[in-house]
C-alpha cells in the first residue's frame, strides 16, 4: 500500500464514483492505520516472488476500458499503460501471459446475478468483449473466456498454470473489487499472488482502495510496478 496517505485523486475511474475531495486523505489515513492494526495481529505477511511467474491480464476488453460504456466502463488508461509495460517485460523474459474476457454468448440462460447488474446486451454486441488493441495480444498468449468474476471458476486456468510449473501469479487488470479480487482469492492457496498497484483499477475509488488493502492484508503482496518489472527482468536472465 502507499507509504504516505495523500489527497491526490486516482488517475483512473469514473468521476461520479470518486470520493469527495475532503474525505480522500482522511479515508486513506484510516485505511493505512487499519493495515498497521492488522500487521500487529500477524496479518499482511509477505509471500515474496517465486521462481516461475505468469502474468494474467483481467478483463481489459472494451466493455471495461471504453468510458462510453457507462454501465461498467471507465477511464482506465493509466492501468492499461502499466499493464502494457508489464507485457513488454514479460514477453522479453519469456514469461507466460494469459488474458481474460467475458464469455459472451446470447444463448446462455439467465442467472440470478443478472438482476444485480444490467448489461443490456443483444446479439451482435460481441465486439465489446474484444481485448483492448493497446495490449497487442499475440497468438500464443491465451485468452480465457469466463462467466464468473474469478478467472479460475469454470475455466482450466489452474491446470494451465500448474502444467507450466508456475509458482507466482502476477495479477493485473480490472476491476479491483470484483474480478481482480476474486481471482486473487482463488489463487492464494496455490500460488504466490503479486499485484502491481499501478496495474489494477476500477470505476469506483473507495471500492478500489478498500479491496486493494484487503488483497494486501490477506491474499497477496501489493507492490510497486517497478518492483515487478525488475523481477521480470531478473527472471529473463535465468
Amino acid at each position: 500500500m502507499p507509504d504516505k496517505p495523500t489527497s491526490l485523486r486516482l488517475p483512473f475511474g469514473s468521476d461520479d464514483l470518486r470520493l469527495p475531495d475532503d474525505l480522500r486523505a482522511p479515508i486513506r489515513a484510516h485505511l493505512a492505520a487499519l493495515r498497521e492494526q492488522y500487521v500487529d495481529r500477524g496479518w499482511a505477511g509477505r509471500v515474496g516472488f517465486g521462481s516461475r511467474p505468469a502474468l494474467i491480464v483481467i478483463d481489459l476488453a472494451l466493455w471495461w476500458t471504453d468510458p462510453a460504456n457507462r454501465s461498467q466502463g471507465s477511464n482506465v488508461d493509466t492501468v492499461v499503460g502499466a499493464v502494457c509495460a508489464l507485457l513488454k517485460a514479460a514477453r522479453a523474459a519469456g514469461i507466460p501471459i494469459f488474458f481474460t474476457t467475458w464469455d459472451y454468448d446470447w444463448s446462455f440462460p439467465p442467472s440470478p446475478h443478472d438482476r444485480k447488474v444490467r448489461m443490456e446486451l443483444k446479439p451482435g454486441d460481441e465486439r465489446w468483449f474484444q481485448l483492448d488493441a493497446r495490449l497487442e495480444r499475440r497468438p500464443e498468449e491465451r485468452i480465457i473466456a469466463k462467466r464468473y468474476a474469478s478467472s479460475f471458476k469454470g475455466t482450466n486456468l489452474h491446470e494451465n498454470l500448474t502444467a507450466l510449473g508456475v509458482d507466482t501469479l502476477v495479477v493485473t487488470g480490472v476491476s479491483t473489487s470484483h474480478c481482480v479480487y476474486a481471482t486473487c482469492r482463488d489463487a492464494t492457496d496455490s500460488f504466490r499472488v503479486i499485484v502491481p498497484r499501478e496495474a489494477v483499477g476500477e470505476r469506483c475509488e473507495i471500492m478500489h482502495e478498500v479491496n486493494l488493502l484487503d488483497i494486501d492484508v490477506d491474499l497477496g503482496d501489493v507492490c510497486g510496478l517497478e518492483d515487478v518489472l525488475s523481477y521480470f527482468e531478473e527472471c529473463g536472465k535465468r
